[in-house]
């Protein structure tokens, strides 16, 4: 049921009457498909397997396809998984996929995203990420226009360059509805998208070209997340000059700014992704917005009376993927006791059901963990955000007395949250005793930019300490067994894990670990040994290339392998790019012979993070069998072989 329940549908868009997304298949090797909801309401994939609708633009891709309607019906372009190109598909008309961009000459080395059609000029303008050596930071971005009719199919001259790489980033194109004008966002190494980037906007002139480019807001350690263009010419956008990612308008005719909601909560978040949408302007003028301080609801904006007035239901949780129709919104939302449903909310009514992927239960939801929102203290009496899930089976109760095992459940990012809402994976260990608390550590968002910036240069320290305050203080007030502590985490969350193992900090308080596609040295964790996207993120979380190798040193689990006492597993995909199998390797090696009980699990086929089903069923067990010999219970049929 975990497998069969990995992943959401995302990548909402309209296609003429039509709401089209993507959706998981971990049975079919982790494929994303591209599903249709006729006007009838019945939902069906538009394209067969292996066409996968997804793409590795920063290597953790974004949004993948863009719909118009054409002479024969839908008309769609996508891009494909296997080879990176952009395809032309007119479902209704038969036919296969036609490729629109040429075959690179560097496998995979020619990437796209966001695409948008260009109508008046025959063209879909997309980002176009272009290798042009072998290092993974031989790479270059800019906004690019394919011709329709597939004549770049065999010819790489034909693709129309917009911009030039002046940035090392840019997101899709936004069209201006009179395609007079364009806009996008565009940022430069050192910087994360969510330390500063910039606004900018241009002409566009009667043969399509870009002229006058100019940046019209952001810079200046102001972090722009999103962008749209409003009925009036302005541009609406969520910046967080105030230190929250609020909206703000600009003209960008004079410059003129100003706030639209001021609010100490946000109104957007980390851009992980290319094509993430908070905001959506509707036909009337006001704005759909998905907004919160920890959690995210969605609200509509009033634009005549300024007042932001709640969407009811059962939702407490909204992604980031809203598409406006009218004066229709449609989103992806959840709660504690539902996963990712695609919902429609009719905002002149004031209505909102769901339209497709409804949640149905898997199992009797008296199994489901219920979540209980808590403030810890951490050191210096900061504040610790975090979402407790004790233990829940209605079928057993613990011995009087006993208290149960915990595990500190770590986000990746580390600049991201944790979301409250139904995971049949932590579901699968409170319905067996064992607690999960998940940490929004120093560095988190959805508190703000103070929240967010306790990380700086303090990574590998401030979350090794945020999750051990968690830890203890569950034990102290008898909530946790304080010997049955364990901690879990994926990516930057298999750093935080690792170097808890090693940390002075969290010295002796965690009785196992489970470390996922991880990162676990600093200094190995920049240019060339990972991927162009993160290439100097190290620098802002750990410090100047003056300090990094010194602070790797001092933090770097791969440097403090003689300290791991606790037994661990690692997890590992082996076509990881982000996190290179290379550092869990140099790990084991380190740790081989030592006395230390550990396993290493490989899988063939994966990049960062799991897709397959078989992966995701093995990654489960193997963690289960892990708790189950160190905490001392009866565990799966699994057979988990740990080393010394």
């Amino acid at each position: 049921m975990v497998a069969a329940a990995d992943g959401r549908p995302g990548h909402l868009g309209a296609v003429g009457g039509e709401l089209w997304w993507t959706e998981p298949r971990p049975a079919e090797g982790g494929r994303r498909a591209l599903v249709r909801r006729r006007e009838d309401g019945t939902a069906e994939a538009v394209l067969p397997a292996p066409w996968n609708v997804r793409n590795r633009v920063h290597e953790y891709g974004g949004h993948p396809w863009a719909g118009t309607v054409g002479d024969d019906g839908p008309l769609v372009v996508f891009t494909n998984y296997a080879d990176q190109r952009l395809y032309r598909f007119e479902p209704d008309a038969g036919g296969e996929p036609v490729p629109l961009t040429p075959a690179p000459a560097i496998p995979g080395g020619l990437r796209w995203c966001e695409p948008v059609f260009a109508d008046e000029f025959g063209e879909v303008w997309a980002v176009l990420e272009e290798f042009t050596g072998e290092r993974p930071t031989d790479v270059r971005r800019v906004l690019a226009a394919v011709p329709l009719d597939g004549s770049a199919a065999g010819d790489r001259a034909k693709v129309r360059e917009l911009t030039d790489d002046a940035y090392r980033f840019v997101t899709g194109p936004k069209l201006h509805r009179s395609g007079s004008a364009v806009a996008w966002i565009a940022w430069n190494h050192p910087h994360m998208p969510w330390d500063e980037t910039e606004l900018r906007v241009a002409e566009i002139t009667a043969d399509g070209r870009l002229e006058g480019a100019a940046t019209v807001a952001g810079g200046e350690g102001e972090s722009i997340a999103q962008v749209e263009w409003a009925g009036d010419g302005t541009l609406v956008f969520a910046g967080d000059r105030t230190g929250w990612w609020n909206l703000h308008w600009v003209d960008p005719e004079n410059g003129n700014t100003g706030e639209i909601h001021p609010a100490e909560e946000e109104f957007a978040g980390p851009m992980w992704g290319l094509g993430m949408r908070w905001f959506q302007l509707l036909a009337s003028g006001d704005i759909a917005a998905v907004h919160g301080r920890g959690g995210q609801r969605l609200s509509v904006f009033d634009a005549w009376d300024r007042e932001l007035n709640p969407v009811e239901g059962p939702w407490t949780d909204w992604a980031p993927g809203l598409v406006a129709v009218g004066d229709r919104a449609y989103g992806l939302a959840a709660s504690a006791s539902s996963g990712y449903e695609v919902v429609e909310v009719d905002t002149v009514e004031g209505t909102a059901r769901v339209v497709a992927a409804a949640h149905t239960d898997a199992v009797d939801p008296a199994y489901y963990p219920v979540p209980e929102h808590r403030t810890f203290t951490g050191p210096d009496g900061r504040d610790v955000h975090a979402h407790v899930y004790p233990p829940r089976n209605p079928d057993f109760e613990a011995p009087e007395g006993e208290r149960p095992p915990f595990v500190v459940w770590v986000h990746g990012g580390p600049t991201s949250n944790v979301r409250a809402v139904l995971d049949l994976e932590l579901a699968y260990f409170t319905s067996r005793g064992i607690g999960v608390v998940e940490v929004d550590y120093g560095g988190s968002t959805g508190y703000g930019r103070e929240y967010r910036e306790r990380l700086r240069e303090q990574w590998g320290v401030v979350d090794v300490e945020d999750c051990a305050a968690a830890a203890r203080a569950l034990a102290a007030e008898g909530a946790a067994d304080p010997a049955r502590l364990a901690i879990r985490g994926g990516s930057a969350g298999g750093w935080t894990s690792a170097a808890s193992l090693t940390s002075p900090a969290a010295a002796g308080l965690y009785a196992c670990a489970v470390v996922k596609y991880p990162i676990l040295t600093l200094a190995g964790w920049t240019g060339d040994d990972t991927h162009d996207f993160e290439a100097q993120y190290v620098h802002s979380l750990v410090g100047p290339p003056e300090v990094l190798e010194e602070r790797s040193r001092e933090r770097s689990p791969v440097d403090h392998a003689d300290r791991i006492a606790a037994p661990f597993i690692l997890l590992q995909g082996l076509e990881d790019e982000i996190c290179p199998p290379a550092q869990a390797e140099r790990l084991l090696e380190r740790v081989a012979g030592k006395g230390v009980p550990h396993a290493y699990r490989a899988y063939e086929g994966e990049q960062h993070g799991f897709r397959q089903a078989s992966t995701i069923v093995d990654a489960v067990l193997a963690e289960h069998a892990l708790y189950a010999r160190v905490f001392g219970f009866e565990g799966p049929d699994f057979d988990l072989e740990l080393h010394p």
